[in-house]
């Protein structure tokens, strides 16, 4: 990730931005999706038409506390602050969840006791009432979050591998390998990516992992390269859903790996090389462009609107560091065949110990970010320890969804871990984002069907006072009083709603 600065130490929140920009994108992309499927596939969850409610507050005096059942009443002719339209379908979801990087797989393997880690494993990847996170990310060698810094191919100065003769997982083989196969076996849904910080140093302008960008007679090599790691992660029982061809691409790191691609590269790269070769396997694994910030939405236009490289592009992921989310629904408005995906955001410790960044993070990477067409919403680290580590180089405040405590293996929840629950343990993979509206600018929601037919809405209260929340989703409604400053998910079966197949 790229370092903080003052503006970056709020994320880029920039909400108000993003409600003026995104509905007129997505007025123009709106789509209404088929009728709703097969009257025999009805199904209720909840034997009373009653509305779940869990609410996370910004003081931390509620953390996904359940809140007493909300009645499901026939609407009235009043309006409605939130009206849902289940039949104005979108994408279709794949998950919510983190990167697991070689500190958190480190910590979890070597910190925590067999009854800790068991623990803590069931608490993030299990079923309800667990967070059933189910999308992760891995790096492919070394990022800042790493003990130390290495490839899967490294070799002695002054020395090449063309062959990839000394490629090996082993740096990973007993941290990151078998807390994923963990994850698996708890969610065998989970889908994985993965993105590369570096080329191998001798692939390289620099001939180091810092700095320096891939040398053009080694894009065939290092295309092999990543197709190596997937086939090698396949033979882990590690199925990778999707590769990035470089981290963060417009970014010199100063002192981690890191690579600069330019848009020519990368096209060239993926037309050329990598597309091809996973062409070849039969087993899909999709290539995402770019993988960096909101700012540069050139950047994947170029890649796709190459067309040797587009044929092989599944989607865009990106980064919240610099620049607007609405340059997801910009991208897709203009390629509605690829998928956009939030691949990495990091809360941080830049504030004071009481700050909190629960509705900036919850509103933008849960709600905007969805809003404007991401399939998948990854934060940065899963687990961090006390001392935001370890890490070796690049970010020295960074957060993980939890904080494990490296002396005694103790779990701290964070406020990214109620970001990620509050979507993560009711949209369902394969759920749909439906059509909601918003109209207030206080109050941001974004609403989702389930494959049973149920209905999610997220919703975010940013005003420091109550907010009653009224929602018509076909011929029902309810009101909910929201506290100042809170999350809140709620979760019902729609008596008329039908399940979809």
């Amino acid at each position: 990730m790229q370092p903080k600065n003052a503006t970056i130490n709020n994320l880029v929140l920039k909400t108000g931005r993003l409600r003026h920009l995104v509905p007129a994108l997505l007025t123009v992309l709106g789509c209404c999706g088929s009728a709703v499927g097969d009257p025999a596939h009805a199904r209720h969850t909840q034997a009373s038409h009653g509305v779940q409610v869990w609410v996370t507050t910004a003081d931390r005096s509620q953390r996904l506390a359940r809140a007493a059942d909300v009645v499901l009443e026939r609407a009235t002719a009043a309006p409605a602050a939130i009206e849902i339209d289940p039949a104005r379908r979108y994408q279709t979801m794949i998950g919510f969840g983190a990167a697991i990087t070689d500190a958190s797989a480190w910590l979890i393997r070597s910190r925590m006791d067999g009854a800790q880690r068991a623990a803590l494993m069931q608490e993030l990847f299990g079923p309800a009432p667990a967070l059933q996170i189910s999308f992760v990310r891995l790096t492919i060698g070394a990022s800042d979050f790493s003990p130390a810094h290495y490839s899967l191919d490294d070799m002695p100065d002054g020395e090449r591998d063309p062959a990839l003769a000394h490629f090996s997982i082993a740096p990973i083989r007993d941290t990151v390998v078998p807390v994923v196969r963990d994850a698996l076996s708890l969610n065998p849904n989970l889908r994985v990516m993965a993105s590369p910080w570096s080329a191998p140093g001798w692939m390289k302008s620099s001939g180091a992992l810092i700095h320096g960008t891939l040398l053009p007679q080694f894009y065939g090599t290092f295309a092999n390269y990543l197709t190596k790691y997937v086939d090698a992660m396949q033979a882990q029982g590690i199925p990778i859903y999707a590769l990035t061809v470089q981290n963060e691409p417009h970014f010199d790191t100063p002192n981690y790996p890191g690579m600069l691609l330019e848009a020519d590269a990368r096209a060239q790269l993926i037309g050329k090389y990598l597309g091809p070769a996973l062409a070849q396997r039969t087993t899909r694994t999709r290539i995402l462009e770019w993988d960096h910030n909101w700012d540069r939405p050139q950047e994947p236009l170029q890649v796709l609107g190459n067309p040797l490289a587009a044929d092989y592009v599944a989607g865009v992921a990106w980064h919240c560091y610099a620049g607007n989310v609405a340059a997801q629904a910009q991208v897709h408005l203009a390629h509605p065949d690829k998928d956009a995906y939030l691949t990495e955001c990091s809360g941080g410790e830049w504030g004071s110990p009481s700050d909190s960044s629960l509705l900036d993070m919850t509103r933008e990477l849960i709600i905007d970010s969805t809003r404007a067409w991401a399939r998948g919403v990854l934060l940065w680290n899963l687990a961090l320890d006390q001392s935001a580590g370890p890490h070796l180089g690049g970010c020295a405040t960074c957060r993980g969804l939890v904080r494990i405590d490296s002396r005694t293996g103790v779990v701290t929840r964070t406020d990214d871990y109620y970001v990620i629950a509050h979507a993560s343990r009711f949209v369902r993979p394969g759920a749909l984002r439906v059509e909601s509206n918003q109209t207030e600018s206080s109050l941001d929601n974004v609403a989702f069907q389930n494959p049973d037919g149920s209905i999610v809405l997220i919703a975010a209260n940013s005003a420091t006072s109550a907010k009653v929340l009224s929602v018509r989703c076909g011929d029902h409604e309810f009101r909910y009083t929201m506290p100042g400053e809170s999350v809140a998910t709620f979760v019902w079966s729609q008596p008329d709603a039908l399940r979809y197949n």
